[in-house]
């Protein structure tokens, strides 16, 4: 089950099986209960996404590319292990990314081209020593782009975040369950 919540209490449940759907208002589109639960929450920040099982992955995906569709920069907070190159890898096929997304661990960024032949930049901060690293590799030009940028260990380059941006806080509990607090920063 995922667990969409935001921060004045209000919750709704969103199943991940197509027949729960058809019993929850007579309603038999995922996206359909999305977009109405989606319209009750816009521009309430933070939210809360919570999910146990990595079938329920694209629905989590989809939720945060509606969530974030008008901001370029997500960060990605959270320790090692959470999931964030997992969540990075599906939310890259659901924009139509066809190569193979990894981790740029050691390139330190990764460029990737959508079907639509829009350009998705995805970074990991774990290895460098300073942001003066991630200024020589152009950072800023590339978070001026417009095109989606999603970095993995932000917390490296704190002074370089730039205004909007999605910050997206990844963290498991002791039963495996994941929790996403994604809020917009605007400055």
């Amino acid at each position: 089950m995922l667990i969409l919540s935001r921060q004045d209490g209000f919750v709704d449940r969103i199943f991940h099986q197509p027949e729960s759907f058809k019993n929850i208002c007579h309603i038999q589109n995922v996206f359909t209960v999305f977009k109405m639960w989606y319209f009750c929450i816009m521009n309430t920040w933070p939210v809360t996404i919570r999910f146990q099982d990595l079938s329920e992955l694209d629905t989590v995906a989809a939720s945060l590319l509606k969530l974030g569709e008008n901001v370029p920069v997500w960060l990605f907070d959270g320790p090692m292990g959470v999931g964030k190159t997992t969540l990075i890898k599906k939310l890259c096929e659901l924009l139509g990314v066809k190569s193979m997304v990894q981790s740029p661990t050691f390139s330190i960024v990764n460029e990737y081209i959508t079907k639509d032949k829009k350009v998705i930049y995805h970074f990991d901060f774990y290895r460098i020593r300073s942001e003066v690293e991630a200024l020589d590799i152009g950072i800023e030009e590339y978070f001026d782009s417009g095109g989606f940028c999603f970095v993995e260990w932000p917390e490296k380059i704190e002074s370089l975040w730039p205004y909007p941006h999605l910050l997206i806080k990844l963290n498991s509990d002791e039963t495996g369950e994941r929790v996403l607090e994604i809020s917009e920063v605007k400055n």
